[in-house]
């Protein structure tokens, strides 16, 4: 935090610039930019695209749009993350006055600041994090670009998009793999280096914003261990924008493999061409393995070297629906006639391995602190894998993690026994004789902690949403907020959380 926000922060709420941002009336502001949005889709179906730029316009100087924009980079988990400069604003004030300073005469984005993050495989991956008055330009500009990226976005994909999930991408690969005259062969696509590999002159002539604005973004350059490099290509990951401009770069990536099976919705069903899409993940399924490669491989390949991108050559691969394939994070495979998807062996060892480094993290610390680092990660995974077939690795899941709390309460206490280690660490619920839990003290005063598990999670399968439904759209508006109140609670030790 810079002196001036530590200034801010000690005048508190009492300025006048911290009144005005607590009084803002915050239903009418997202219901004021919701009309707009709502506006900018209807032109864009109508094709009215001077309409569409007008209303850009006015969203992105509205005051309503500043407030919301500043509203989402100030609270979402990014918010104490500072750019180059080193500014936050964490304080109503420090707030008010960022939604001032957004204007676009004289705009000039500062360098992003770049940090990495590690990867699955070992290697690390570069995000870019701009400063906090260039996050918010760009999620005020979200706001009036997001309204055309749905409305011509391609119906199946599903990263990055509201109302969307990798529940809905995974439904979907069932629905087209699961019947029994449905597609054999899976071709599975991995883009090399998606984000850092845009074509900017690309970006520049399709993506329908100010140009000049989207331009200095791209160019803005990074700063790295104090040196600065210019960017040639690529969109910042960990801009607040980018992965709605990565989608609609890569939008139309469903259209070109139908075309590849010679344009006809007959030749399309003939071939059983299905896209499904994940931000840069994609599956393509086909009648057969010569379709794949001799006619939809360099359709795709085609397609990604318009926008500057290329397949991985290591990682893309053609595969029988018999030896299975994995997609964001869950294995589809079919047993005979049966089609089942699971949790990845690949996700299993990720999700025990973090286990393991908690525990061997917190050899000394108390059993409390274990359980309250433990509950999350495992209540995610388990969440995020509710709609597979899961039952079954949920329970050994379980069993993995019992197995390493019992080393790590035998190891703690050498000189004890097993019984008293089971006395001091595990208690009786329900049926249960061996939960990992705290005890209570008689008076309520110390309330008991008790170690999640997986298999309390109920499988449940998951509906997908049509593929032409977005937010912006009037006939879609019901459904989408029924869909939302169809979601069911479920009370996890008293904690309720949603599906």
């Amino acid at each position: 935090m810079t002196a001036a926000d530590i200034t801010i922060s000690a005048a508190g709420a009492s300025s006048p610039a911290a009144q005005m941002w607590d009084q803002a009336n915050w239903d009418r502001i997202e219901a004021e930019v919701k009309r707009l949005q709502m506006r900018i889709a209807k032109a864009v179906r109508e094709g009215r695209w001077g309409k569409a730029k007008a209303l850009q316009r006015l969203l992105t100087r509205s005051h309503s749009g500043k407030l919301l924009a500043v509203k989402r980079v100030t609270e979402n988990r990014g918010k104490r993350t500072p750019g180059v400069d080193g500014r936050v604003w964490l304080t109503p004030a420090a707030r008010w006055k960022g939604m001032l300073s957004l204007r676009h005469r004289g705009y000039r984005p500062m360098p992003l600041r770049r940090v990495y993050i590690p990867k699955s495989n070992g290697k690390r991956r570069p995000l870019g994090i701009p400063c906090m008055r260039c996050r918010a330009m760009q999620a005020l500009w979200k706001l009036a670009l997001e309204p055309i990226a749905e409305t011509r976005a391609d119906a199946n994909s599903y990263g990055f998009r509201p109302e969307r999930a990798a529940a809905d991408a995974i439904e979907q690969c069932f629905t087209v793999l699961s019947r029994r005259t449905s597609a054999q062969w899976i071709l599975e696509g991995d883009i090399r280096g998606c984000f850092d590999n845009f074509s900017h002159s690309w970006l520049l002539e399709h993506i329908p914003m100010d140009k000049a604005v989207l331009r200095q973004w791209l160019e803005a350059g990074y700063v790295d261990e104090g040196s600065l490099f210019e960017t040639r290509a690529g969109t910042p990951q960990g801009g607040v924008i980018s992965p709605v401009i990565a989608n609609m770069a890569l939008d139309g990536l469903e259209a070109a493999v139908h075309a590849s099976a010679g344009g006809s919705e007959r030749a399309r069903r003939r071939a059983k061409l299905n896209v499904i899409r994940y931000a840069d993940d994609f599956v393509v399924s086909g009648t057969s393995k010569d379709v794949l490669e001799s006619q939809v491989l360099p359709a795709i390949r085609r397609f990604m070297a318009e926008r500057g991108l290329e397949l991985s050559e290591e990682k893309t691969r053609i595969t029988h629906i018999e030896q299975g394939f994995d997609f964001l994070g869950q294995n589809m495979r079919k047993y005979g006639r049966q089609c089942l998807t699971k949790p990845a062996k690949k996700s299993i060892k990720s999700l025990l391995d973090k286990v393991r480094d908690i525990i061997k993290a917190n050899a000394n610390a108390t059993q409390a602190a274990v359980i309250r680092q433990l509950n999350p990660v495992i209540r995610g995974w388990a969440m995020y894998h509710c709609h597979a077939a899961a039952k079954a690795t949920f329970s050994s899941i379980d069993s993995h993690i019992w197995h390493m709390l019992w080393r790590w309460a035998v190891r703690r206490h050498p000189a004890k026994g097993a019984r008293w280690v089971i006395r001091r660490y595990f208690r009786v619920r329900g049926s249960r004789s061996w939960a990992f839990a705290t005890k209570g003290s008689a008076d309520g005063t110390t309330v008991s902690l008790q170690l999640f598990r997986a298999s309390t999670i109920a499988v449940t399968r998951h509906v997908k949403v049509p593929g032409a439904a977005h937010p912006f759209d009037p006939e879609w508006t019901a459904y989408l907020a029924r869909r939302r109140a169809a979601k069911r609670s479920v009370n996890l030790f008293g904690a309720t959380l949603w599906c």
